[in-house]
């Protein structure tokens, strides 16, 4: 009889330990970082923006809904119509978002999170880069693709911020038109490309001209400066030669006696110049 009831002690005690451990781990959540938790009792939102950490809460009664709100990433494609009426027949794009903490019990209680992409960014972002695709023709398209981002993003972050939505970023990956207008592109930019080499031929080949007229006149001049300076050297060269020549025929001409001078002043030696 003892043992009888002291197993259905242990039994109780084994099935009382359990319980409370069941009843612990339903009251406890522990949150991680980059997400917060809502509340509720019941069904209904009784506290939102709890952050990270271990959080207390009603076993069976309250739950807490953990919710990233880290940056979100919409990757879709569309097709859409530039002002010239050609057809961009896949426009690949990236959106990339974040919740706004402050308004997550807003967007909770009038959207649901689950719904935010399906009835928010997916009809939102489609609409804006449809219309701003048909601001600008095909090969403006091309040629700005940067801008149409930078335009898109704008509107779009106007529209979903008033919704509790951030936009951090959209990209634009790639732009497929019709294939007989991407043909037209492509021989364009091969024209271009030609018409390019030409011109920087024709730039190189009047470098080369003119270089050569340079070293030419730098050559010409080179000559005069070499035949000035012949000339003044042959010059100097005569006058010495002259001034050498009297000079003999003046040594030549003189009888070896000084000329008498009469005077306070004698100089014996007279210039025979």
């Amino acid at each position: 009889m003892r043992k009888e009831l002291s197993i259905k002690k242990g039994l109780i005690i084994t099935a009382s330990a359990i319980l409370a451990l069941i009843l612990i781990a339903a009251s406890v959540t522990v949150i991680n970082e980059g997400r917060v938790g809502v509340k509720y009792r019941f069904g209904k939102i009784v506290e939102t923006g709890i952050e990270p950490g271990i959080h207390l809460h009603i076993p069976f009664i309250e739950t807490v809904r953990k919710i990233d709100i880290t940056e979100q990433v919409y990757v879709s494609d569309l097709s859409a119509y530039t002002k010239d009426t050609q057809t961009v027949k896949s426009l690949d794009f990236q959106l990339n978002y974040r919740y706004n903490s402050a308004e997550l019990d807003n967007i909770i209680r009038t959207i649901g999170i689950q719904n935010v992409e399906g009835k928010l960014v997916a009809p939102n972002i489609t609409s804006v880069l449809k219309n701003e695709v048909g601001k600008y023709k095909a090969e403006e398209l091309i040629a700005n693709r940067s801008l149409l981002e930078q335009s898109v993003q704008e509107e779009i972050s106007k529209i979903l911020n008033k919704y509790g939505i951030i936009v951090s970023k959209i990209s634009i990956q790639d732009i497929e038109f019709n294939e007989a207008f991407e043909q037209v592109v492509e021989q364009k930019v091969a024209a271009e490309q030609k018409a390019l080499t030409v011109q920087n031929e024709t730039v190189q080949k009047e470098e080369e001209a003119k270089q050569q007229v340079i070293a030419a006149q730098a050559e010409a001049e080179a000559t005069l400066i070499k035949a000035e300076a012949e000339a003044k050297a042959n010059r100097l060269l005569n006058e010495s030669l002259s001034q050498n020549l009297i000079s003999y025929y003046r040594i030549q001409a003189w009888n070896g006696e000084f000329p008498e001078v009469m005077g306070n002043n004698v100089n014996p030696f007279v210039s025979l110049d």
